[in-house]
């Protein structure tokens, strides 16, 4: 069972429920933020996220802007992220590149736990 923590950073409070329980179940540790600027916060705070799933479109902060915050700080710009959109990923690229892994909203749970199990290295518990 892993110990990874994963900050989830979603302003709809259903998917981010649905993740953190999924991820939860897989043996994750989640923390939450609401946009990116909450999220950039909760970094400062630490304990610093093994992986970040970000959603793309969101208030205050997007996911574009919070990774472009998060390039420009030396203690955050290691950290993996995977976006989430609604709108096609060739429209995120052209705002923002150099992320882990997208995921087209509408998805499946499963494959998003699978994609950060990837992008982490580690295994995971699949129900």
């Amino acid at each position: 069972m892993s110990d990874e923590l994963v900050l989830i950073v979603e302003d709809e409070f259903a998917i981010a429920e649905i993740l953190g329980m999924a991820l939860t179940d897989s043996g994750y540790r989640i923390a939450l933020a609401a946009n990116g600027r909450q999220a950039l916060e909760r970094l400062a705070e630490g304990p610093l996220p093994d992986m970040i799933i970000s959603d793309f479109m969101m208030p205050v902060l997007d996911g574009a802007g919070l990774l472009l915050a998060m390039r420009n700080n030396e203690r955050y710009h290691a950290i993996p992220c995977i976006l989430m959109s609604s709108i096609p990923e060739e429209t995120v690229r052209k705002h923002i590149d150099r992320y882990a892994g997208f995921v087209r909203k509408p998805f499946r749970v499963a494959a998003v736990v699978q994609l950060v199990a990837m992008t982490l290295g580690s295994s995971v518990k699949t129900r």
